[in-house]
Formats: C-alpha cells, sequence, structure tokens
C-alpha cells in the first residue's frame, strides 16, 4: 500500500520553526512530506531547511516556469492525502475563509479537492477577534479542519489561546485526518456521508465586563451526543458555548459565548443533514452591557433591561436550508412531557429531548430522558450521558438510513 503523503504550508510567524520537527515526525511515521513555503515563513526559516528535512523540493512561489512545467501548482494541490497547514496564521486563514488566491499556498488551498488540516498560531487577541473567530467558523462549515491552538506563554510576551501546539500533539491530528480519510466505508458507520450539527453548552450574556446572565448547562450531554455521532461516521460540527471540556474526537468545535454569537455559527454551520440543539440558550440578553463595571451606588438598585435573544431553534426549522431532522431539546423543571409536546409544536422541529432538571442534571452525569415526536412519547430512565448519547445516535440513525 503506498505511504499517505502530505503537503505541508508553513506560514508566517515564530512557531514556523515548530514545522521543522513536524516534518521529522512525519517522516519518521513513514509518510512522504512536500512543504509550500510562504514569505511570511521564508523570513523564520529556509528552504534549504525544509528540502533538507523532507527530502523533497520546496515550492515558494507561483511564478517559478521551471516548477509550473514540472509540477503545477494544481498537480501539488491534489496529489497529497492531507494538505497541512502549519502554522495557520491569522492573515492565512482570513484569505482561506474568503477564497483568496494571490500566493503559491492560497491557490493551492483554493484548487484543492483534498482535506485541510489547519493549524493555527497568533497573538491570543488576534485569535479571539471576532474577525479571526468567523473565518474559523466559516473553515469549519467548509469541511476544514481547525485545530484549536494550545493556552500558554508566546513570543510576544502576553499569555492565553494562540500557542502552536506541539508537533507530538500535532501529528496526532494528522493521523486521525488520515484515518478519516482512509477509512472503508463499512468502518465509517451507519451515518458516514452525514453532516451532524451539534450545539452544546450555556451562553453567556454579559451585563458589564465582569457579570454575565448564564445557566447551569456543563455541556457534557451536547458533547456526548457529538462524539457518538463521530463515532459513528458523521462529519460533526459542534458549536460550544463557554465551557472546559476536551474536543471529542473527529469533532469539529467552535466555540462562542452568546446566543447571538451561536445564532451566527449554527448559520455558517449549515447545511447539514441532521441538526440536534442541545444548547441551553439563553433567553434573555441586557439590551446594553455597560462597558465598565457597575458599582454600587448609595444602596440603589441597578436596573437591567432585557432583550429577547433570537430562537436558534425556530429560525433553524422555518430555514430554506433545514436539516432533514431537527432534534431540540427541552430542559424542564416541572410539566415536563406537557411544556415539550408545546414546544414540539411551537418551535416546529421534528423531535424534542425533554428532561427533568430541577435536580442536578444539568451538572451531573446522569440524565433521564423522554423523546417526545408527532408520534408519542418514549421514555428513558436514569443513565449515564454517554450512554443516552449513544441510544439516541442510534435512534437518529435508524430514522435518517432506512
Amino acid at each position: 500500500m503506498k505511504p499517505p503523503h502530505i503537503l505541508l504550508i508553513v506560514g508566517g510567524g515564530i512557531a514556523a520553526y515548530k514545522a521543522c520537527e513536524l516534518i521529522r515526525l512525519i517522516r519518521k511515521a513513514g509518510m512522504s512530506v512536500r512543504c509550500v513555503l510562504t514569505d511570511g515563513g521564508a523570513q523564520f526559516i529556509t528552504p534549504m531547511t525544509l528540502a533538507a528535512l523532507s527530502e523533497n523540493e520546496v515550492f515558494t512561489t507561483l511564478w517559478d516556469l521551471k516548477n509550473e512545467t514540472e509540477m503545477g501548482h494544481i498537480q501539488l494541490s491534489r496529489e497529497a492525502d492531507l494538505i497541512v497547514v502549519c502554522p495557520a496564521t491569522a492573515d492565512l486563514l482570513a484569505k482561506m475563509a474568503a477564497g483568496i488566491s494571490d500566493s503559491l499556498a492560497t491557490t493551492v488551498l483554493l484548487a484543492t479537492d483534498t482535506p485541510v488540516l489547519a493549524v493555527p498560531a497568533m497573538n491570543v487577541r488576534m485569535w479571539q477577534h471576532a474577525a479571526t473567530q468567523r473565518n474559523v467558523a466559516r473553515l469549519r462549515a467548509d469541511g476544514v479542519t481547525v485545530v484549536d491552538p494550545d493556552d500558554g506563554a508566546m513570543a510576544c510576551g502576553e499569555y492565553g489561546p494562540g500557542r502552536l501546539p506541539e508537533p507530538v500533539a500535532i501529528m496526532q491530528r494528522v493521523e486521525a485526518a488520515l484515518h478519516r480519510v482512509s477509512a472503508a466505508p463499512a468502518e465509517r458507520g451507519p451515518l458516514a456521508g452525514r453532516r451532524v450539527l451539534v450545539t452544546a453548552g450555556p451562553t453567556h450574556e454579559p451585563i458589564d465586563p465582569v457579570r454575565y446572565i448564564a445557566n447551569r448547562s456543563s455541556g457534557r450531554q451536547g458533547f456526548a451526543i457529538a462524539e457518538a455521532a463521530a463515532a459513528m461516521g458523521a462529519d460533526v460540527q459542534l458549536v460550544a458555548g463557554p465551557v472546559h471540556l476536551p474536543t471529542p474526537s473527529g469533532v469539529t468545535r467552535i466555540d462562542v459565548e452568546t446566543a447571538r454569537e451561536m445564532a451566527m455559527a449554527v448559520d455558517a454551520a449549515l447545511p447539514a443533514d441532521i441538526a440536534i440543539m442541545v444548547a441551553a440558550v439563553a433567553d434573555w440578553r441586557t439590551a446594553g452591557a455597560a462597558e465598565q463595571k457597575i458599582k454600587k451606588t448609595g444602596g440603589a438598585l441597578p436596573v437591567l433591561e432585557l432583550a429577547e435573544n433570537p430562537d436558534i431553534l425556530a429560525e433553524l426549522a422555518k430555514d430554506p436550508r433545514r436539516p432533514a431532522l431537527l432534534v431540540g431539546f427541552a430542559a424542564e423543571t416541572e410539566n415536563v412531557l406537557d411544556h415539550a409536546q408545546a414546544k414540539l409544536a411551537r418551535k416546529g422541529c421534528d423531535w424534542i429531548v425533554a428532561n427533568d432538571v430541577s435536580g442536578d442534571v444539568m451538572g451531573g452525569s446522569d440524565n433521564a430522558v423522554h423523546i417526545v415526536t408527532a408520534d408519542g412519547v418514549e421514555s428513558w430512565s436514569n443513565l449515564p450521558k454517554d450512554q443516552v448519547a449513544r441510544k439516541l445516535m442510534e435512534k437518529i440513525a435508524d430514522a435518517v438510513v432506512r
């Protein structure tokens, strides 16, 4: 069997030096690798270094007649089993999301039908900027696997998310991506080829820079459902509110904070075959969050004016791109089935998964649920959340694969 071939695009940034160790790991794993070095990347490492490590010619420009004759950019974009962009700078991510092709690297990325794995590295504020997060959401919706950067100290002296993961961790993601590409249909599960959208966790609606409106959702049930869907072979997009949970294997994660950000991320993740809206989205937000911390003033209580958040589930039900199966969740503290049946009719979804959260369900490890459909109610006794997830995904697979 021919060994996998990787095309490594090295972006600009001090983290480019880690690409050298990544090449060594790729070669050690028995794979071949070619490199495209951007102008920015060439400020930190040389073509000679990459050529020596990869034992292949390094490509740097779109305007080399000899290279275009012997190895055109179209062939370069198609011969690989996986394209890895490492480090993926904010500039590269923006151009990828916008479909700009003004260099060899961006032209290769636009011309390819090969799976792409992007490994970002940049300043923490650049990573957290709304523009970068929109670009990442767009790329993930387009099928690009974007790895979340690590937290840590950076060359600029700041600390936070934006640090390039260590080469060993990147290599693990490369191997996982290649496994997904090469998996035989029988290994890929009943949802192979299906696109599944899952939302999970709470949303945080800011009151001022230090306070927010939230709920007790831990995100565990939604993350377990995303993991179970991926295990069945689905292409899973997980839109996650602010929770501290590891990203499930084989899942593309989009992090958001507010309900409006979640609504935009859901819209960007469409189309999908199946949507499972597990997130406990805040119904209201403050009409205008204070720019500075609200202070006590002589005992007078602050007045918070509230505005209604978008109804993500109801809007998705009316969207022309509506998934074929739309599943909502209902967290109730009383009259669980009555409220769930009313929600099913009001929201326009296909199923409602209802549970009683009057205890510690939202932060706990177990769940007891009722599956409410137009045909009736199916109740499941208390189970660990991962078992609920597997059982629900088996029911979904039975409904859509027949």
